[in-house]
């Protein structure tokens, strides 16, 4: 007898993740083993690492603290603006709560970003949103963030072309025209958005409800597109507008961070250039190898950081530094908030739709 569509591709998507994990450790070991090889003369010199965790600056140590507290900050705020335009009234506390939650989830567990998402999915359906409002928020909130990426280094571009147009024209012309266009594009995009708020009138239709989900990742998210649309859409302008303001200053400060721990064991580069270390940085954490990119990233931000010119101590306490901020603290406390937010949801029904 011949099995549904739907049961195929939930098979087939099922068997595909099985392979992956049967074959991971080896790809792990595989790529541990391959590291070690061709940096095995590339390792920096642990007393040199010491002496400069010895001699950093305690006062930028501290700095990078707060620029990656404001960082999670912004994203727990892009969150609560984007329920908050849903109808959905949550509070400041609740939401940092919920974004170190399911960062430490995301950082620790093996497909930690699904389980983050499903993680978020839930507590959203907990604080009273509905199905698509609880779904778009999480697609709105991924686009937003890698929108506000795009846009912070299409800005951070753009003042290096105005600091001297001619240079960034003869070294990068194709960057320079497409930073203009992003520019234009994005001043284009906020001022269609203000202009469409001040004409509309009246309700927004009902969307869509979101039924059983089709056979196919493609359909699955076509389909997902289609209900959380007509939602998107009818959410008011100044919170989509300030949601993704949050996300640019998530990014940015998260860059302000990577610099003060560099500033703090006294690495030789300047800002631009720790931005250029940064979106290596950030493209590579993009690829799903380990949880939380541990061990990727490490190499990955070390090997950058000497290729722009740090020595291989400092650059390596550096790393360990910013790590310690930006990944291995938010673990305790996010299992913490978690626990406080699973006492404290104990006893409430999620809604039925």
């Amino acid at each position: 007898m011949e099995k549904p569509r739907a049961s195929r591709g939930y098979e087939t998507d099922r068997a595909t993740h099985g392979r992956w994990r049967r074959w991971r450790p080896a790809l792990l070991v595989a790529l541990g083993a391959a590291a070690v090889f061709l940096l095995r003369d590339r390792l920096p010199d642990p007393d040199e690492v010491w002496t400069a965790i010895t001699t950093a600056s305690p006062w930028w140590l501290l700095l990078g603290v707060a620029a990656e507290w404001v960082s999670l900050a912004m994203f727990a705020r892009q969150q609560m603006w984007l329920l908050r335009g849903l109808g959905v009234a949550v509070g400041i506390g609740p939401a940092l709560a919920m974004t170190y939650s399911r960062s430490a989830i995301a950082i620790t567990m093996p497909a930690g970003s699904a389980m983050s998402a499903g993680f978020a999915y839930q507590t959203f359906r907990r604080w009273g949103a509905s199905r698509e409002a609880a779904t778009t928020v999480m697609v709105l909130s991924g686009a937003f963030s890698v929108l506000g990426l795009v846009v912070l280094y299409v800005l951070g571009y753009a003042l290096i072309v105005l600091e001297d147009p001619g240079a960034a024209w003869s070294a990068h012309p194709v960057a320079t025209v497409a930073a203009a266009a992003g520019v234009l594009t994005l001043a284009a995009m906020i001022t269609a958005s203000v202009l469409r708020d001040r004409r509309r009138a009246g309700p927004v239709a009902a969307p869509a409800a979101l039924g059983d989900p089709p056979a196919g990742r493609i359909a699955a998210l076509l389909a997902t597109l289609r209900a959380v649309g007509p939602v998107a859409l009818g959410m008011h302008g100044r919170y989509r507008r300030i949601a993704l303001l949050f996300a640019v200053i998530n990014w940015f400060t998260d860059l302000c961070c990577l610099a003060a721990v560099a500033y703090a064991f006294h690495l030789p580069l300047t800002f631009v250039q720790l931005g250029a270390v940064y979106v290596v940085v950030q493209l590579v954490r993009q690829i799903p190898v380990t949880p939380g990119g541990i061990g990727v990233i490490e190499a990955s931000l070390l090997a950058a950081l000497v290729s722009a010119g740090a020595a291989q101590g400092p650059a390596a306490a550096a790393v360990l530094g910013y790590r310690l901020l930006s990944c291995w603290l938010i673990i305790p406390a996010g299992l913490f908030t978690w626990a406080v937010l699973r006492r404290s949801s104990s006893g409430v029904t999620v809604p039925a739709r």
